[in-house]
């Protein structure tokens, strides 16, 4: 169950994200609005994660799937550039999140 809600706190984290981007500062209502509330709610569905799931494996999850689905959404939905900096820094963070969880609870 710790992981379904990871998955929620993940998917509130790249919405509100995602809304930040078209709430040009904050400037707008709507998108403002959902950026507050989607944070929240990754917040709370992290902090509900922290009970089953192990605080590095949870929060490396969380920055890197996070981090690589908003990456995502910039270069299909914004137009962003994908560089080999780019690339390179995406492997890292998904390798860096694989190694963390397969070093276990030693």
């Amino acid at each position: 169950m710790g992981y379904v809600m990871l998955a929620g706190a993940i998917a509130a984290e790249v919405a509100a994200t995602t809304a930040m981007k078209y709430s040009e500062g904050f400037s707008r209502f709507g998108p403002s609005l959902v950026t507050v509330l989607g944070y929240v709610l990754s917040f709370l569905l992290l902090a509900q994660t922290l009970k089953t799931v192990s605080i590095g494996s949870a929060y490396a999850i969380w920055s890197g799937v996070g981090t690589a689905a908003v990456a995502a959404i910039g270069l299909v939905f914004f137009g962003e550039g994908l560089g080999v900096a780019k690339v390179a820094g995406l492997v890292l963070i998904v390798g860096g999140v694989v190694v963390l969880n397969l070093g276990g609870s030693h």
